[in-house]
């Protein structure tokens, strides 16, 4: 028998009993859209602890300075400044582990336009800052090397503050805002990056260099930063070795003793991104191996059901037999059938399981990405589990002696 006349086979007894068929199906359909998703909104909160760490820049470790103690009570890493100009230069120059660093003076100030005005953060930096946290401008040249050189009075506008300040799509370049009573010429923003993880809005904030903010908003540190450093490892890999790098340098330029502890703090993005991620990972894996269960409830469904088959047409395989029909085409015959009922239970789970990932992700605002090769493997796992489940009731069928088969009531 041909092969596209034992598939015709094959479908007209999987339609014969419908319903007997779809309910069949069933625990494939489950089992094929639980999995489906669960890794879309998997992927999708994966993709999305990306994009939040990638906006906070690549290979990207913070130092702080130290903690302050005043009677008894400790201020916490960032209240003492230890940090020095001279240990920027050095984690530059000297760190061969380190690819870029730049300084962040933070403090919060007042901004007017001609307009209106908004209260935002103003950060003293230099251009490798913008390099670090992968954040190009949008328009304008943002600041240069001269303007940290002169203390210009040049600022950079994150989108959220070009639109509280001139509204939204307009272009703020050449324009002048006021931080406090200071006016400053507007020459860059920066692209959106959006939010972080936990809801920090990165496009409200302005940048200016980290002279002019030494002396126009916070001074009288001399050599020290009132901030923290900002470090660009050569490469992600690197970045474990950069961190004992940087720690072993400011050991020693701070002259600490084997007893004493660190008088800075580093903080390693890409650990607390891993963590993050892994989390997410195991959670998806989780969720998805409670999903296969239901594909292994199907299979069990699918060779109850051919056992079942194969029992009530004894007497049609008998007649098949005696016209002729070898033991490999009665095999091929259940065997494709399990096989269509498997397929079809793998393509209808395939249609739930985006449905029900499109319904999660628009009800509760959950990330979600659809990937190709999950739905492939999924199908492909389905057909496997009918060929594995099946195999066992069409050989079966295909022992049957056909004197015995005829006889059978």
């Amino acid at each position: 028998m041909k092969l596209w006349q034992t598939l015709r086979v094959a479908f007209r007894a999987v339609l014969r009993h419908k319903m007997r068929s779809f309910l069949t199906t069933l625990g494939i359909i489950i089992g094929v859209g639980a999995v489906i998703a669960m890794m879309a909104i998997g992927a999708g909160a994966r993709s999305q602890v990306e994009q939040a760490f990638a906006a906070m820049g690549t290979n990207l470790l913070i130092v702080l300075p130290g903690s302050s103690t005043a009677g008894g009570v400790r201020g916490g890493f960032g209240s003492m400044p230890t940090l020095t100009h001279d240990d920027l230069d050095a984690l530059r120059q000297q760190v061969v582990t380190v690819k870029n660093a730049a300084p962040a003076l933070r403090s919060t100030q007042s901004l007017v336009s001609d307009d209106a005005n908004w209260t935002t953060s103003v950060t003293g930096t230099t251009p490798e800052y913008f390099d670090i946290r992968n954040w190009p401008m949008e328009s304008g040249p943002g600041i240069t090397e001269q303007d940290v050189e002169g203390g210009t009075k040049v600022i950079v506008l994150g989108k959220t503050v070009v639109e509280k300040l001139f509204g939204a799509n307009s272009d703020p370049i050449g324009q002048n805002v006021r931080v406090g009573s200071t006016p400053f010429a507007v020459v860059g923003v920066a692209i959106g990056k959006g939010q972080s993880t936990s809801g920090q809005d990165y496009d409200d904030a302005t940048f200016i260099p980290v002279t002019t903010y030494e002396r126009k908003i916070q001074g009288g540190l001399n050599n020290y930063l009132q901030g923290t450093i900002y470090v660009e490892a050569v490469s992600m890999d690197a970045i474990g070795r950069a961190q004992k790098d940087i720690t072993a340098l400011l050991r020693d330029r701070h002259h600490l003793s084997a007893r004493d502890d660190d008088d800075f703090s580093i903080r390693n993005m890409s650990e607390i991104a891993g963590a993050r991620q892994q989390g997410t990972e195991t959670m998806t894996m989780l969720l998805a191996s409670v999903a296969a269960v239901s594909l292994l409830v199907g299979g069990i469904g699918i060779m109850n059901i051919m056992l079942v088959s194969v029992t009530e047409r004894t007497r049609e395989i008998g007649l098949r037999m005696a016209l002729g029909a070898k033991p490999l085409n009665i095999l091929s015959q259940f065997l494709i059938e399990a096989l269509v009922l498997s397929v079809a239970g793998g393509a209808i789970g395939v249609a739930f399981g985006l449905g029900t990932a499109r319904a999660l992700a628009g009800r509760f605002g959950w990330p979600m990405l659809v990937q190709p090769e999950v739905i492939v493997a999924s199908v492909v796992f389905s057909a496997s589990v009918g060929i594995v489940f099946g195999l066992y009731p069409a050989r079966k069928a295909s022992q049957l002696d056909p004197i015995d088969a005829l006889r059978y009531e």
